[in-house]
């Protein structure tokens, strides 16, 4: 019974959305997890949980008009999914990039739910964005688009209903011009948005949240089977917050980080990244990696076109342990292999997604460790909840107070995640762990709380 529900489920998703297969990646990676639940409890069929789960509570889409630096007129899509609120307000990201759609962002706020939920913290699911791209961007420019963009989505927003945060192509510049309209047209200093600078409501810690956690889970999952992250090698992808601060955290726990990759390209530094370096092309300069290669002369820089097909050249140097935090489906089934057959033992998703199910049936099969995204990258949207929290109370914590509070949160996940796999008989999947611990306490409130 349990199988033949998800499979009705699924088939009708795959004929109603054939044209998001992100979206639908996403949902069948969870709902197949979840069939030792049905299988052990009837009540989310008989109550129709994911008929209602898988479809957003509210989708708005509307136009984004602004004036570029030569005075001609753009215009691009904006987009906020606001998918679940059973637990709490609404939560999650905006994403400036081309490729935004509504269909990447069905997927993301979906994942978002399950995310959220296993964080334990009282927050719902949801993501937003648009298809406008910051790069090559002068700021005046990314300050009217953001400004256009908060005049529409304003109006279904706040702190008690939908609080946005980052997520690709939106970092403290863009949350400050947005936070900023949204003020000169509510006339409110409220936590409406996340990831907020310093001086004007954000929390310290906020930015290295994601990579920190990230990290965290990687080290309870290696405690678990007797292991620890000291001296080992890693491999991540990625070079903005994730990135930087994943291996920012590997340093102070003794690892040594070796790659770090961009749209454009990757970097490979046997003797370990360059922190500073790293930070100083992509914060300051905001620069391509090729330029990290002319600061560090013993980095190799390794341009996409020289990758192998289907393959990303970083999965390919030899690492202990993985760290994907770049974005979605940048792990393939042949980069899964490559990982495996040179002595990899640990995957951690930081970014949203990032491994095919290919790969993910991979990881799994080889019995290896692997966090999977809304297990390891929790870390950010749970530090964007203590900055909520910060700004409720209007107070400000210390550093070592944030970041003891992330490491418990990430703790907390990890044992969610590992209790559940064992509960249902699979000791070590934290893929069905973590879905079904998150899962459940969505679905058990919605039953809870009727049918709506």
């Amino acid at each position: 019974m349990a199988s033949s529900y998800v499979q009705r489920v699924m088939d009708g998703l795959r004929a109603k959305y054939s044209y998001q297969p992100e979206f639908l990646q996403a949902v069948e990676e969870v709902l197949f997890s979840l069939q030792p639940l049905f299988a052990k409890e009837s009540k989310y069929e008989e109550n129709g949980i994911l008929e209602r789960i898988v479809v957003p509570e509210r989708t708005v889409e509307f136009r984004v008009a602004w004036t570029d630096d030569k005075g001609k007129v753009q215009v691009n899509n904006g987009y906020r999914i606001q998918y679940n609120s059973a637990i709490g307000p609404y939560k999650g990201g905006i994403r400036f990039h081309p490729s935004v759609n509504q269909g990447i962002l069905k997927f993301l706020g979906f994942e978002q739910i399950f995310k959220n939920s296993l964080t334990g913290l009282p927050l719902g699911g949801a993501k937003g964005g648009s298809d406008f791209d910051p790069k090559g961007k002068s700021d005046a420019e990314v300050m009217r688009f953001c400004q256009a963009f908060m005049t529409e989505l304003s109006r279904y927003i706040g702190n008690v209903i939908d609080v946005p945060a980052g997520d690709i192509g939106v970092g403290a510049r863009e949350i400050g011009y947005m936070y900023g309209q949204f003020k000169r047209l509510t006339s409110r200093y409220e936590g409406v948005l996340t990831g907020k600078g310093l001086k004007w409501g954000g929390s310290l810690a906020r930015k290295e949240a994601t990579g920190f956690g990230n990290v965290y889970f990687a080290e309870n999952m290696l405690k678990a089977v007797g292991q620890n992250i000291e001296g080992k090698t890693a491999a991540v992808s990625g070079s903005g917050n994730v990135a930087i601060y994943t291996v920012q955290k590997l340093y102070q726990l003794g690892a040594k980080p070796v790659t770090v990759s961009d749209s454009r390209g990757c970097i490979y530094q046997p003797g370990g990244i360059s922190l500073e370096a790293l930070q100083q092309v992509k914060e300051v300069e905001r620069a391509s990696l090729s330029r990290y290669a002319e600061l560090c002369k013993d980095a190799t820089y390794i341009p996409v076109a020289d990758y192998a097909a289907g393959e990303h050249a970083v999965w390919n140097v030899g690492a202990q342990l993985a760290f994907p935090c770049a974005t979605q489906n940048e792990v393939s089934a042949a980069d899964a292999a490559n990982l495996l057959s040179k002595g990899c033992i640990l995957v951690s998703e930081g970014a949203n997604m990032p491994s095919t199910l290919e790969a993910t049936a991979a990881f799994l099969k080889a019995g290896i460790c692997y966090g999977p995204a809304k297990c390891a990258n929790a870390g950010g949207v749970a530090t964007s909840q203590l900055e909520m929290e910060q700004n409720a109370g209007m107070t400000s914590w210390t550093f070592e107070e944030v970041d003891g509070k992330l490491k418990g949160i990430m703790a907390g996940i990890f044992k969610a995640a590992h209790d559940t796999a064992e509960e249902f008989g699979q000791p070590g999947n934290y893929v069905m762990g973590g879905n079904i611990a998150g899962f459940r306490k969505v679905a058990d409130s919605m039953i809870e709380q009727g049918v709506m």
